[in-house]
């Protein structure tokens, strides 16, 4: 762990390692930059709060991101949002394709995203990591209490899931 003196922990040392991979994280189940961002500041305002009751049982990084998802949750109860799967504030750039192109991949974005969203929530979880938030399958089964293997096995019944989904749109 990152200390400065004995007993204290450097939270800019923290910060400067975790930010990415807890913003990652979030951003993986909320799809908006900025509402992850305010997310991530509130998860480490929290964590030098309560950085006296890490205990060192699980990884740093792990302890961060359960701070991440308690705030969420707390957010969305608040909020009371239900749906955590959304769609991208924006679809990927399509300048330069023609008219149809750009809609047969809107709509293959949103088949894609409605295939994930009727996935069981585990499944769902590993699959927004591992997609969005662009984390290993080693730092999701850490986050998740699972093994690295389990969040391999987990993500490839997930596409095969979303595959078969996606048969029904013919993408």
């Amino acid at each position: 762990m990152h200390k400065k003196e004995k007993g204290d922990v450097d939270m800019e040392a923290v910060y400067q390692e975790y930010a990415e991979l807890v913003y990652r994280f979030l951003y993986a189940h909320t799809h908006n930059a900025d509402w992850s961002q305010e997310l991530m500041q509130e998860t480490f305002l929290r964590a030098v709060d309560s950085i006296s009751r890490y205990d060192g049982s699980c990884k740093l990084s792990v302890w961060l991101c359960q701070i991440a998802k308690h705030i969420l949750w707390q957010e969305l109860r608040r909020k009371k949002r239900t749906d955590t799967v959304e769609l991208p504030e924006e679809l990927p750039d399509t300048s330069g394709a023609d008219g149809e192109t750009s809609v047969i991949r809107k709509e293959s974005t949103q088949a894609l995203y409605r295939a994930i969203h009727l996935l069981p929530e585990m499944e769902k979880e590993v699959v927004l990591y591992r997609m969005t938030g662009e984390l290993s399958f080693r730092q999701i089964g850490e986050i998740l209490g699972k093994s690295e293997n389990w969040s391999r096995t987990v993500f490839y019944r997930a596409k095969q899931k979303i595959r078969k989904e996606l048969e029904k749109y013919e993408l």
